[in-house]
């Protein structure tokens, strides 16, 4: 695994990188304080995980994240910030984060929120879930029967679903997958209509209430001979 972290504060990003190699000591991490050096960094597609602030001076919040996601194409990119609105994080997923750690959160907390993110890329804090679950929840096949939720996916929609949450682009997944990227909005409008949603920040946000997340296989789908 080889993780950036970009952060102004020195500090906090050695607390970081410490707190990654006691869950993983073969863990790679790099550091930079401004998303312009980041960006210089040479190898971008070496990274498999980007930790972003979303405050950084001289950086517009979700242009900033989508400068890193567009320069870091193969990396999942996720929020580290004191900005912990449910409106802010869910702008963030919308924009194309695989998740969003609070810094206000206690260590137990941040620890449990990185060996998520190590191991798949993807994590929300309780506070975006409970702020979601106020609102009227869309229609799905599987409010009442979420173990059945996989089983009611495809391999190939599963893979698309889980390329999703993790940030990718639709022209990336098809890259990833081997299969043509109008094959993957056919994928993605499937897996919508069966989880009840519109959009990648709602899917993130059902996927993550009917326990999806946990049934994906964290090991990164295989890259196939291109299909139509």
């Amino acid at each position: 695994m080889h993780v950036l972290i970009i952060d102004d504060h020195p500090l906090f990003r050695e607390g970081l990188k410490s707190l990654l190699l006691t869950l993983d000591p073969t863990t790679q991490v790099q550091q930079s304080a401004r998303v312009l050096d980041a960006c210089a960094l040479p190898e971008p597609d070496g990274f498999d995980l980007v930790l972003l602030d979303l405050n950084l001076p001289g950086a517009s919040r979700l242009e900033a994240l989508a400068a890193v996601r567009q320069h870091f194409e193969g990396a999942s990119v996720v929020i580290v910030s004191g900005d912990d609105d449910p409106a802010t994080i869910e702008a963030c997923i919308q924009a194309g984060a695989a998740g969003f750690i609070p810094k206000e959160a206690d260590p137990a907390a941040i620890v449990l929120a990185l060996r998520c993110v190590i191991s798949q890329g993807i994590y929300l804090p309780p506070q975006a879930l409970l702020a979601r679950t106020h609102r009227a929840p869309s229609p799905t096949p599987f409010a009442t029967a979420p173990h059945l939720v996989a089983e009611a996916f495809s391999e190939r929609q599963m893979a698309v679903l889980r390329s999703l949450l993790q940030g990718k682009s639709n022209k990336l997944i098809a890259r990833d997958i081997g299969i043509a990227e109008g094959t993957v909005k056919a994928h993605l409008w499937a897996v919508y209509q069966r989880l009840g949603v519109n959009n990648r920040a709602q899917a993130m946000y059902r996927a993550h209430e009917l326990g999806l997340i946990g049934q994906m296989d964290p090991r990164p789908a295989p890259r196939k001979k291109r299909e139509w």
